[in-house]
């Protein structure tokens, strides 16, 4: 509960482009770590690690290459076609590679697909985030619609409320970095 709920406070500042939605992911990370361990879901362990490696190479990419918008926040824009095609390319591999290891462990998850689903979608919307891109909030929804009933589905009512709460979100932050990807980057802030 309490991993979950700094998730989604890790969520609303990513919405308001705060750097500090990199240690909260860190660190409801690291509590999600401890609840699937002892829940014995090594799947859900694994996920979480990848998380807290994604999150501190996000924290980094967004002090090292920081654009800043008028208002200070970090710069967001769309990304290019080819960036989405890498994107979509890289979640349906490592969606396949991860059902099928799940499959072949099935101690790993409790529903391996939708689980592999979840898992490539929230790294492949993680990276998006770390570079800035609007997308980020489309691949969320994705993993939503299919992490909201996977949830409910495994008796995780709890981390199935935070999903449709990360749903809501989704659209709001989606609508707010839309709008803020034709805010003009300051001139001077390194690119």
């Amino acid at each position: 509960m309490i991993g979950n709920t700094i998730g989604l406070i890790a969520l609303a500042l990513g919405w308001r482009r705060s750097i500090w939605t990199w240690p909260a992911q860190l660190v409801a990370g690291l509590i999600l770590v401890a609840a699937n361990a002892s829940a014995s879901l090594g799947g859900g362990v694994g996920k979480q690690l990848l998380i807290i490696g994604v999150a501190t190479w996000g924290w980094w990419q967004w002090n090292r290459g920081r654009r800043l918008a008028q208002d200070g926040s970090v710069a967001v824009r769309f990304a290019t076609w080819r960036e989405r095609g890498l994107l979509v390319a890289a979640a349906a591999v490592l969606t396949l590679a991860v059902g099928g290891l799940f499959t072949l462990y099935p101690s790993l998850s409790w529903n391996p697909w939708p689980d592999a689903y979840v898992f490539a979608g929230t790294l492949v919307a993680m990276i998006a985030q770390a570079r800035g891109l609007v997308e980020f909030w489309f691949a969320w929804l994705l993993v939503d619609l299919v992490g909201v009933p996977l949830a409910f589905s495994s008796g995780l009512a709890f981390s199935g409320l935070v999903y449709v709460v990360y749903f809501a979100l989704a659209v709001w932050g989606m609508r707010d970095w839309w709008l803020r990807s034709r805010t003009p980057v300051l001139k001077g802030a390194p690119a």
